[in-house]
């Protein structure tokens, strides 16, 4: 979900009706050549939540723990790949956003609506840049760290094929618009390729105060456990979808979640002993590190003001992103407590998405042209339930106040596993 109000093609057609036929050649030349490039990245911002986000984690990788000198040099190079990607997704998105335009795939910002930027024409979609670039790192980087005997790599080239299915779904999604109890099952054929070659365990440890009562230390879920995957794929993925409508917040969750995601990684491989845990949660930083870096590049021209709209092909491909790596790093709990936000959202969206109560098109705030400010309306959503509570605000300080909860829920997260380390399991 972004914060658009589409050029219908109905209205489109009635406009090319009413021309004189003279005129069709030159509306479509001066369409393609007139709409002015989108605004530079925004460059200074980004760099200091990229350094506020990132410092935690070099640290601990780098200095705080001892890592194994081959797991630090495949991250490392990992890093770099990274990178790399960071910049080809910045000099990427300007040249998309000329293609996508030209095709008439844009949108108007919604809240803004009254104002001169309310009728800028927005690229869309923007999502599928940051989705393609990922993939081809994550592609390259199998030359540096798996071989063709490795355990890893079936898994490693499934969760890849899901990704890649959902980032394509998504952008199906923007392009014919998919009614919303279609876009429900949509990740759950994403997920398929994962499901199918996962050769993970299928247990989970039973909380220490429980034993007594059920008897058992591991219980085997065996297709349950599966199913709970396909889940966790399906939430994840749509609940970044709902949990949007600002500037900058899709992605702006995102990274938050995935700094969090690194973090968590780092110190689950410094504290443990076990090559095949530690392998685990390297994986997932293999994932997570280009998750991170394109998306940073896209929150660059995506925050407020954005110059580029996202699309659910980016919700969808981070979505399923995230739950491929906590599935596959073992930490799917702690992934949800991390997605505390989310859980809320979807929660409090539940009412209206179940039919309940009556749901519009888009569960947006009021804007306001002549202050400049939303009003939070009375649908079941986080941004609407902070502007009830905390009063009117501009759209960026609306998303920082959001993106600042989304960070105190994964502190509350390790804060969390920290008191119940060695009570709980």
């Amino acid at each position: 979900m972004t914060v658009r109000k589409r050029a219908s093609s109905e209205t489109t057609a009635a406009v090319a009706a009413q021309q004189p036929k003279s005129q069709e050649t030159t509306t479509a030349t001066s369409a393609t050549t007139t709409d002015p490039p989108i605004a530079p990245p925004k460059s200074g911002t980004i760099l200091k939540l990229s350094l506020l986000l990132i410092i935690p984690y070099a640290y601990l990788i780098l200095f705080h723990y001892r890592v194994d000198a081959d797991l630090k040099r495949s991250i490392l190079i990992n890093a770099g790949l990274s990178l790399a990607g960071f910049f080809v997704t910045r000099t990427m998105i300007p040249v998309a956003s000329s293609y996508v335009i030209r095709r008439s795939l844009f949108g108007y910002d919604i809240n803004k609506k009254g104002t001169p930027q309310g009728s800028v024409k927005v690229p869309e979609s923007l999502g599928i840049v940051v989705g393609i670039v990922f993939l081809v790192l994550a592609i390259l980087f199998q030359y540096f760290n798996f071989t063709s005997d490795s355990n890893w790599l079936v898994e490693y080239n499934a969760a890849l094929a899901s990704i890649c299915f959902m980032t394509l779904l998504g952008f199906v999604d923007d392009v014919l618009d998919v009614p919303w109890r279609v876009k429900l099952i949509l990740p759950s054929f994403a997920a398929l390729p994962l499901l199918m070659a996962y050769a993970g365990h299928t247990t989970i440890i039973i909380p220490k105060p429980l034993i007594p009562y059920v008897g058992l230390e591991v219980l085997d879920l065996g297709w349950i456990y599966k199913l709970y995957m396909g889940l966790l794929a399906v939430f994840c993925t749509n609940s970044i979808n709902i949990h949007a409508g600002l500037n900058g917040l899709e992605v702006g969750q995102t990274v938050v979640i995935a700094s969090a995601i690194l973090i968590h990684n780092a110190m689950q491989i410094g504290a443990s002993t076990d090559p095949e845990y530690k392998q685990a949660h390297a994986f997932s930083i293999y994932l997570v590190q280009p998750l991170l870096a394109t998306s940073l590049a896209l929150l660059s021209y995506n925050w407020y003001p954005s110059s580029v709209f996202v699309g659910d092909t980016y919700t969808y491909f981070a979505g399923m992103t995230m739950a491929v790596v906590g599935i596959l790093g073992h930490f799917s709990e702690t992934l949800l407590i991390f997605f505390i936000p989310q859980v809320l959202n979807f929660l409090l969206s539940l009412p209206q998405l179940s039919g309940y109560v009556k749901c519009p098109r888009h569960r947006l705030p009021r804007f306001d042209p002549q202050t400049g400010l939303l009003t939070g309306t009375n649908d079941g959503t986080v941004v609407n339930l902070f502007l009830r509570q905390f009063g009117r605000m501009s759209e960026k300080s609306l998303c920082i106040l959001l993106l600042v909860f989304q960070a105190i829920g994964c502190c509350f997260c390790f804060v969390l596993r920290w008191f119940l380390a060695g009570w709980y399991k």
